[in-house]
């Protein structure tokens, strides 16, 4: 079984990153084909590898403003020819799953979230034009939603990484999907011996991950709130913020388990379709107080490995912080309940569904 993996972009480390990464430990020899690659920043991840970049590569800032390059992201994606390949597995959030391929190779289609700009968060992202460009950037949207739904068309199996994000396939493609939630890599975090007196945030700092309210809410709360991450938000939450919240900045993989180790509890105030952080401070034995809606449904139980807040305010945040009493719960549990997700379990999943799919595929098609 010949197989391609094919990912949006390889340009900062994510929860994406991730999954591409263990794609490529399940098939070691498989290429990997994304729309740009920046070797400064991710070769350490996927060291070995052979990669094969679209000629989005080779234009001026491809690879440091990505994003201004997306119009041409389903062109990049359908200028790869995968016509060598039994089976294509892409890991999609934007236009991955544009690829062409023939009626004999399967495509199998792992979900992050449909493209939630144009979607789900379309009003959201709307809001942030001025009423000059918001009539260009409508039919700009418009034509994305044409083309995501015709690349719907193109994929076989549909994989999705939480059933949150199943029901937005089924809503959007009329597609069934199933779920394989994404990984947390166990083993990289640890339960510590003593928790210091500190919340903790992780995440890029960019508007839907609604870190402000965070800020907010512990400006409110007078607690102490450690921030990391980076991002164009900073600035802006920085001036913000009281002097009981201390903003980390980026930290190396290696001393994020410490500070989720450390913390008393793991704050995640946005809407993600599955969320990575909060299993992998559950993994650190420590709970998460979520905002209750999408992946974190999912990952948290509530009252056994953290607590949820209703309303996506400064206020509800701040109460649920407030009530919640962190000690009630054993940290074992917590990490016994984050090691469900964890990436063997993954590896396996995902193996075994792209076997089955590979050869329902071959005899519904009659092929040798």
């Amino acid at each position: 079984m010949n197989i391609a993996l094919v990912h949006e972009f390889l340009v900062t480390w994510g929860g994406a990153d991730l999954v591409l990464q263990k794609f490529g430990e399940i098939y070691p020899d498989a290429p990997m084909f994304t729309a740009v690659y920046d070797r400064a920043r991710m070769e350490k991840y996927f060291a070995g590898k052979n990669i094969f970049t679209s000629f989005l590569q080779k234009l001026p800032l491809s690879t440091k403003k990505h994003r201004l390059f997306m119009p041409f992201f389903p062109l990049a994606f359908e200028s790869f020819d995968l016509t060598a390949y039994d089976v294509v597995l892409s890991s999609h959030h934007m236009a991955a799953k544009s690829v062409i391929t023939t009626s004999e190779t399967c495509h199998i289609c792992f979900v992050h979230t449909p493209m939630r700009f144009a979607w789900e968060f379309f009003p959201r992202y709307m809001s942030e034009f001025g009423p000059l460009t918001r009539p260009l950037m409508r039919l700009f949207f418009h034509y994305l939603r044409m083309h995501d739904v015709a690349a719907a068309n193109r994929v076989d199996y549909y994989i999705a990484n939480s059933q949150n994000t199943a029901r937005r396939i089924k809503k959007h493609y009329r597609r069934d999907a199933t779920v394989i939630h994404s990984p947390v890599v166990a083993d990289n975090f640890h339960v510590a011996d003593r928790v210091d007196d500190y919340y903790l945030v992780l995440s890029r700092l960019v508007p839907y991950k609604r870190v402000d309210l965070a800020v907010e809410a512990f400006n409110r709360l007078g607690r102490k709130l450690v921030i990391v991450g980076d991002g164009p938000e900073m600035r802006r939450l920085k001036d913000m913020a009281g002097p009981n919240i201390e903003f980390a900045g980026f930290v190396p993989p290696d001393r994020v388990a410490d500070y989720y180790a450390g913390c008393r509890a793991f704050i995640f105030p946005g809407e993600e379709d599955f969320g990575i952080t909060p299993l992998e401070a559950q993994a650190s034995g420590r709970p998460v107080v979520a905002y209750g809606a999408g992946g974190a449904l999912e990952t948290v139980v509530e009252g056994k490995t953290g607590t949820f807040f209703d309303e996506q305010t400064p206020g509800s945040l701040a109460a649920a912080v407030d009530k919640f009493d962190e000690k009630a719960l054993d940290p074992s549990a917590v990490r016994r309940h984050a090691e469900e997700f964890d990436v063997e379990v993954y590896k396996k999943r995902i193996q075994k569904f792209v076997l089955e799919k590979y050869n329902e595929f071959r005899l519904e098609g009659g092929l040798k």
